[in-house]
Formats: structure tokens, C-alpha cells, sequence
């Protein structure tokens, strides 16, 4: 237990947040009209 809470909780706390601000980050990079909301007709 002490191995998971020292190695492994920090890690995917740190994995999570690069997923995060990879997911944040890449809308940046994407193209305006996919960034606008679908059309509704």
C-alpha cells in the first residue's frame, strides 16, 4: 500500500494532468470550424 501511495498516486496524478492540458492545449492547434459548436440544421 505504501508502494502505490509513493510511486503510482503521484504518477497518475501527473499523467491526468497531462492529459488534461494535452486535450486543452491540441483545440489550439485544431481549425476554426472545428472549434465552433455543430450546426443545429
Amino acid at each position: 500500500m505504501g508502494f502505490i501511495r509513493t510511486k503510482l498516486l503521484p504518477f497518475a496524478i501527473v499523467s491526468l494532468f497531462g492529459v488534461a492540458f494535452f486535450a486543452v492545449s491540441a483545440r489550439i492547434w485544431l481549425p476554426g470550424d472545428m472549434m465552433s459548436p455543430a450546426p443545429i440544421n
